[in-house]
């Protein structure tokens, strides 16, 4: 059961897709990236760029965050987030892109956004997490002093690009890690 964990739909439960094609973060994981950040969170600008259910990005609306876009390249991923967007009461704040990653990094850009923080929990194995961060920070949709978290599998961390990005802190839990990622200003 994937729930909300803290703020305003605090227990509240999220439809997730059936089957091995989504992974939702697990709730320790969750908890421990939300309390490392939780002082960034409220009236922050937020991008969930590889959504599924919208776990991520749905938990930070519900701890306060003023806008939240929820991105997955999977059309029944996006057909349930929007219906737990709805179920949740954060059609006012949240908005949803179905785009592969690259294509959705490149819409935002050209519609000007920025965010504060962007959540990225992409398939593992495909080796799509470095490029997906070198492209979030190229394009600058992360506002200065903002951060990427990546959840990656525990034997697969990211890798610094000086002059792009640096890792800021990495946390294992068994399996799964994430990492904060900040932008490298030389």
């Amino acid at each position: 059961m994937v729930r909300i964990i803290a703020g305003t739909a605090r227990g509240r439960k999220l439809e997730t897709l059936e089957g091995m094609e989504t992974r939702p973060t697990l709730d320790r994981v969750k908890e421990a990236v939300f309390g490392s950040l939780q002082f960034r969170i409220p009236y922050a600008a937020v991008l969930d760029l590889f959504a599924g259910s919208g776990n991520l990005g749905l938990e930070a609306a519900s701890r306060g965050a003023k806008r939240v876009v929820l991105n997955d390249r999977n059309p029944a991923c996006i057909a349930i987030i929007r219906r737990n967007i709805e179920t949740l009461g954060f059609s006012g704040v949240a908005r949803t892109m179905n785009l592969d990653y690259a294509s959705a990094i490149d819409r935002l850009s050209e519609e000007g956004e920025a965010f504060d923080m962007a959540f990225l929990d992409p398939p593992y194995r495909e080796g799509l997490s470095e490029d997906a961060v070198r492209r979030l920070f190229g394009s600058h949709l992360i506002l200065p002093g903002g951060i990427v978290v990546l959840e990656h599998a525990a034997d697969l961390p990211p890798k610094e690009e000086p002059g792009i990005y640096r890792i800021k802190r990495t946390k294992r839990f068994g399996k799964c890690g994430y990492s904060l990622i900040e932008e490298d200003r030389e």
